[in-house]
């Protein structure tokens, strides 16, 4: 095996790192729907395709560095990858969060649905809710904006100069609480209709001690809910993709 050929493929290996690392917990490609050949095989793709644009800024000197030291730059490209797939995952975390506390108001809270992006059940609300997020990611071409992104990252964080862990906790702090934000407006008009419905239903019941009124309002307060949802769908749905395409765009 010629010099050349051995810097291509460690620098193929390089670009995988980061890739790989990235599509294990970015959005959509991390789901447990998904077999681990199949994201294993994009990855793999994902990285040679991108080996053209990208050998150029990854394998010069890659051959003359020690054991000790191509340890680090794989080491270093892993969490590299790792936090740039974690830093779009937070959006949708904080939007599952969120969308838990809001089928809990609703008083949905207690029928488990059926596991759509992750391992455990969450309330169908919220599954129903995060399988549209994750559909529209696919269907309006954002995967693609993950992959330029990644083209990009070379140039912010280029390999070699190692893993800034005060920069990286900063981005993450960072995006956690526009992400938070984010979801708090999406799930705020449900958290005020949830105020205001259960306010109203507690005067009645002081009002008229003999009535069971919280039994009576419960199917009422959640037909109201999913009302909201119905009004509300269209615009959350596109204010929630919009914040997201534009980190993924600026970020």
């Amino acid at each position: 095996m010629t010099q050349a050929t051995s810097e291509i493929l460690l620098g193929i290996f390089l670009i995988f790192c980061r890739v790989g690392g990235c599509l294990l917990i970015a959005p959509g490609f991390s789901s447990n729907r998904i077999p681990m050949q199949v994201r294993l095989f994009i990855a793999l793709t994902t990285s040679l395709a991108l080996a053209p644009v990208l050998l150029g800024k990854v394998s010069g000197g890659v051959t003359t560095q020690v054991p000790a030291t191509m340890l680090v730059s794989i080491g270093s490209e892993l969490l590299t990858g790792l936090l740039i797939g974690l830093l779009g995952r937070v959006y949708f975390l904080a939007l599952q969060t969120m969308l838990s506390a809001v089928a809990m108001a609703l008083g949905l809270g207690g029928m488990p649905g059926t596991p759509i992006d992750e391992s455990e059940p969450l309330p169908p609300i919220s599954s129903f809710i995060m399988m549209a997020a994750t559909a529209i990611l696919f269907f309006s071409d954002l995967h693609w904006e993950l992959y330029r992104g990644l083209v990009a990252s070379y140039d912010r964080l280029p390999m070699g100069v190692g893993f800034g862990m005060r920069l990286s906790l900063t981005q993450l702090v960072d995006q956690v609480g526009a992400a938070f934000v984010l979801a708090l407006r999406i799930s705020s008009p449900f958290i005020v209709y949830s105020v205001i419905v259960n306010l109203a239903v507690g005067l009645t019941n002081k009002l008229a001690p003999q009535i069971p009124v919280y039994f009576l309002a419960t199917p009422f307060v959640m037909l109201g809910g999913l009302l909201v949802m119905y009004f509300a769908a269209h615009d959350y749905v596109l204010l929630f993709m919009e914040a997201f395409s534009t980190w993924l765009r600026n970020g």
